[in-house]
């Protein structure tokens, strides 16, 4: 027989024809570094929860950061790891502190070859590891928190960053971000808004990462997991806001919400393949019970298929190298 019952498996046949039509494509591009930074770190240090990632030095970051560059990468966003922190989260606005004085690094070797993205967040700065500041009865002050959010993002532009990733969920975020960015002649800097970021159980790794003084959770300010349309809603006040990109966190339990916020937004759509997603294959594929590099391969082409324009893995450098291969 040779008729439309066999045209999938003809399709199948060979690995150029499958290449042909295949209706989603994983490239470099739309991968993008998420990267740690220490202060004061004279080597590398590994993450313990994220076997492959480290805790880059600020020589380190800027080799890893010129290695993606060379890939193709769609970018680096850059989280600094303070030796000290306080109340406010002083050192995320202190021209000094660890995450500007490492966007300047990056920049000065990358130029404008490779977007170099900032987190614009307190957590890693205040010492009860929340989000924003706090008022007198220890809840997060959102209005308090957007101004230093603003003060955050100039300095952040001064240091020559690329774009403002604000991923603390606080109301009106990419709004007072952006009007700050405008008064202080940044014009010129993008926002990637985590618009819907979800109080997860899979960001356990990056709280190790990040070196987190959190105690709780943050359940009164990120997104309820059981909401997909607050996802949308949240994303389209972002680009009514003056969000560049939207993102969507975590990616692998949310593509649902991914697609959906793709279908509303006229925007570029990104997801944050999240440090428990990487660590649970990892943990897999060091037992013995998945094959690895195809399960990397998949899971990104799972996340793009749902409707992300970018991704953010920690995956993105070997990515793009098996991608070479094939």
């Amino acid at each position: 027989m040779g008729g439309p019952l066999e045209r999938p498996r003809r399709l199948r046949r060979t690995p150029a024809l499958r290449r042909l039509v295949a209706e989603t494509s994983l490239e470099a591009r739309q991968l993008v570094l998420p990267v740690f930074v220490s202060e004061g770190a004279s080597e590398p240090q590994p993450i313990s929860s994220m076997p492959g990632v480290v805790q880059h030095t600020r020589s380190s970051l800027v080799k890893a950061a010129a290695e993606a560059a060379e890939l193709g990468l769609g970018g680096v966003v850059l989280f600094g790891v303070p030796t000290h922190k306080d109340a406010t989260g002083s050192g995320g606005i202190d021209p000094d502190g660890i995450l500007n004085v490492a966007i300047a690094d990056v920049v000065a070797e990358v130029g404008d070859a490779l977007p170099v993205i900032s987190d614009l967040c307190l957590d890693e700065f205040t010492d009860h590891g929340h989000c924003g500041v706090l008022d007198a009865e220890g809840r997060v002050d959102n209005d308090a928190t957007l101004e230093v959010y603003a003060a955050m993002g100039v300095a952040q532009a001064e240091a020559g960053v690329t774009m403002v990733g604000p991923s603390g969920m606080m109301d009106g975020q990419v709004g007072v971000v952006r009007d700050a960015l405008d008064a202080a002649g940044h014009s010129e800097v993008g926002i990637l808004a985590y618009s819907a970021k979800y109080a997860s159980a899979f960001f356990g790794p990056f709280r190790e990462a990040v070196a987190s003084s959190l105690v709780g959770d943050r359940r009164t300010y990120q997104q309820d997991p059981a909401n997909g349309l607050e996802g949308v809603r949240e994303a389209l006040l972002d680009v009514e806001q003056g969000a560049d990109i939207v993102m969507v966190k975590p990616a692998l339990g949310y593509l649902d919400v991914v697609r959906r916020v793709r279908d509303a937004v006229d925007v570029p759509v990104a997801a944050y393949n999240v440090s428990g997603e990487y660590s649970m294959l990892e943990a897999a594929a060091a037992h013995g019970w998945i094959d690895r590099e195809a399960a990397i391969l998949e899971t990104l082409t799972s996340i793009r298929r749902a409707g992300a324009d970018i991704v953010l893995t920690y995956w993105a450098a070997e990515a793009a190298r098996l991608l070479q291969t094939r």
